[in-house]
């Protein structure tokens, strides 16, 4: 790999194993973890019964979340066990999100079946709440205030879950019906973005206790012509990625009012999943051309090939913070 001699990517060469956590899974019922620099899968997971929707990382890096259809299931980061810690029951449909509280108190997941529940990680027994939503849920993301989840389900609705007062404090419906695909928060809760089934990208400028102003209309993205399956604002907070059906990942320059930076190409099939490394240099993309790729965004090209996977990568988690 020609930057491993250097650079961020160099650091992550000489201390990824659990200082890097990087994972990838799909429609093989798998999950692997993989050293990110080298390319190389050192530990594969079986995922029984189910395809991995989605995949997410304890902050401290001790823990992976994986979700399927009904089944959530928490994994042990630095053992080499293959079964899982902790399994959560109560869905009854696809689970489409995952995460968890910064101090991993508890974890969230959103579902096709409606609802929204909050699994105590201190206790055994693990459920806590739950959160009927109107529709299938299609993306959940905590708020960085820990007291707030944003969703987004399959009529088009976006709901703000308040977790001290146990319900649904906002609603908007920014396209009418069309299906809400993902949301993504700024770190400094300053943005709030949704991206559509039509590919549609709807930002908007969070502002705290305004009640029913919460969401100010800030701008407006067609960012591709068929579904935009992901979106995701860098740690940094002046880069949006959107990949797509389209078979593209798009960046897109917040400070220059959400100005097209950069069109990532080098997939063969829709692009489900993407997430930044913590310094905002690099983004890692999951296809389903059972690939996940490592880019480098100053050059938009590809650094790295993630292939081991024998059918669709659907999602990927990547925690290589401080």
């Amino acid at each position: 790999l020609e930057t491993a001699s250097g650079g961020p990517l160099a650091s992550m060469s000489s201390r990824y194993q659990h200082s890097v956590v990087l994972c990838t899974a799909g429609y093989d019922h798998t999950i692997k973890f993989w050293e990110a620099p080298a390319g190389k899968c050192y530990r594969t997971l079986a995922f029984a019964d189910s395809q991995v929707n989605q995949l997410a990382i304890t902050p401290d890096k001790q823990y992976l979340a994986a979700v399927g259809n009904c089944h959530a299931r928490l994994f042990d980061v630095m053992k080499d066990v293959s079964m899982p810690v902790r399994n959560f029951t109560g869905h009854t449909g696809n689970i489409t999100a995952v995460g968890f509280q910064k101090d991993r108190k508890w974890m969230f997941t959103g579902s096709e079946d409606g609802t929204l529940k909050i699994w105590d990680m201190r206790q055994r027994s693990g459920f806590q709440r739950s959160y009927p939503s109107k529709a299938a849920l299609n993306t959940a993301v905590l708020h960085p205030n820990q007291g707030e989840i944003i969703s987004g389900d399959e009529d088009g609705n976006i709901r703000v879950w308040d977790l001290t007062a146990n319900a649904c404090s906002y609603e908007l419906v920014p396209d009418g019906k069309c299906a809400i695909r993902s949301i993504t928060i700024a770190p400094d809760a300053s943005l709030v973005m949704a991206a559509n089934n039509r590919g549609t990208c709807f930002i908007w400028k969070l502002n705290e206790g305004s009640g029913g102003n919460a969401f100010q209309p800030l701008h407006k993205i067609e960012a591709h012509d068929t579904y935009c399956l992901k979106a995701l604002i860098s740690p940094d907070v002046k880069y949006l990625a959107t990949t797509s059906a389209d078979k593209t990942i798009k960046i897109w320059n917040i400070a220059k009012k959400f100005e097209l930076e950069k069109t990532l190409v080098g997939h063969q099939r829709w692009v489900w999943d993407c997430c930044f490394s913590a310094d905002s240099q690099y983004l890692v993309s999951a296809s389903s051309d059972k690939t996940a790729k490592l880019w480098k965004l100053s050059t938009g090209g590809i650094l790295m090939e993630y292939k081991q996977h024998q059918k669709a990568v659907t999602c990927v988690a990547l925690n290589d913070s401080n």
